[in-house]
């Protein structure tokens, strides 16, 4: 249950959104600031826009903090860029900044169900998402039986949502993240159903393939974790997240060497990375490199300090 509701969003991101950017082999929407729809584009703000694809196509934390913080001065009633950010700060293990971003972004997608009651909708859902994760973060037992409280109103917005537009990619997209979160936690949700509704409707397509990457990968089922890792690559072959969830596959399946050679073309990008991130992939890569040389691992944890 509790990695159900902390798994790295990039809702960020539904996004982390987990969303969670103008970059070369992506078509770009009639209306700027749209990075979900080909056509009948959303209104969503060039800055928060700047920093979903430096997120997700570049995995370029640096840029996109200095595009979030430009958000939220010229795009406050936009509540993708408070999903962003929270998702930031989950990954920095910021709990007081994370509530504060978390609680922005349901009240700003309150605000915002007036004039877009889908997108309104959508990021009421990813607000109780990101607040119940929060829950189950900072508090003891009871906390997880707050968010299980969540479910009801994630779901009711997400139902709402889906009245006005079945079929749009950024709601699919977010809610096929959260279904499949559920999936690998709860035995009642199905992560059949939830990689359907991503491929099918959730975009951009490097996004859906780096989710349902990541929730085969979270199953246990490498071979179509690998799969699908692959396709986001095959579309942004640079970016250090899907080269270090590549890396993470490959050790699954051993192929240690070749899991090496990914965590190394991650690492040659940390500068782009959050610190904790970077941190935590050259902990691995350690682990990794100092088994295939057969020395003592201990010297890995110096790392994470």
């Amino acid at each position: 249950m509790k990695r159900w509701l902390v798994a790295k969003i990039q809702v960020g991101s539904a996004f982390a959104g987990g969303f969670l950017l103008a970059v070369t082999g992506w078509v770009t929407p009639a209306v700027a600031g749209d990075p979900f729809r080909d056509t009948n584009p959303h209104p969503i703000g060039e800055s928060t826009e700047a920093a979903f694809r430096a997120v997700f196509q570049h995995g370029n934390y640096a840029y996109a903090l200095v595009h979030l913080q430009k958000a939220r001065a010229s795009e406050p009633d936009e509540p993708m860029h408070y999903a962003l950010q929270a998702s930031v700060e989950y990954l920095e293990s910021d709990w007081d900044a994370f509530l504060t971003y978390s609680e922005k972004t349901l009240e700003s997608a309150r605000d915002l169900v007036k004039e877009d009651p889908l997108r309104g909708h959508t990021y009421m859902a990813v607000g109780h998402f990101l607040i119940g994760a929060h829950m189950v973060l900072t508090e003891d037992v009871g906390g997880v039986a707050k968010a299980l409280g969540k479910l009801r109103p994630i779901f009711k917005n997400l139902s709402a949502a889906e009245e006005i537009s079945p079929q749009d990619p950024e709601l699919n997209l977010i809610r096929g993240y959260m279904d499949l979160m559920l999936a690998v936690n709860l035995p009642f949700a199905n992560p059949d159903e939830a990689i359907a509704r991503m491929e099918e409707h959730g975009k951009p397509a490097y996004v859906a393939y780096r989710g349902i990457a990541i929730g085969y990968r979270d199953l246990e089922k490498a071979d179509q974790a690998r799969e699908y890792v692959d396709k986001a690559l095959a579309i942004h072959p640079h970016n250090p997240d899907l080269l270090y969830l590549k890396a993470q596959i490959l050790l699954h399946q051993g192929e240690k060497e070749k899991s090496l050679q990914y965590f190394q073309a991650a690492l040659a990008r940390r500068s782009q990375l959050l610190p904790q991130i970077s941190r935590q992939i050259a902990y691995e890569h350690c682990r990794l490199a100092t088994d295939l040389a057969e020395r003592d691992r201990s010297v890995c944890h110096q790392l994470l300090d």
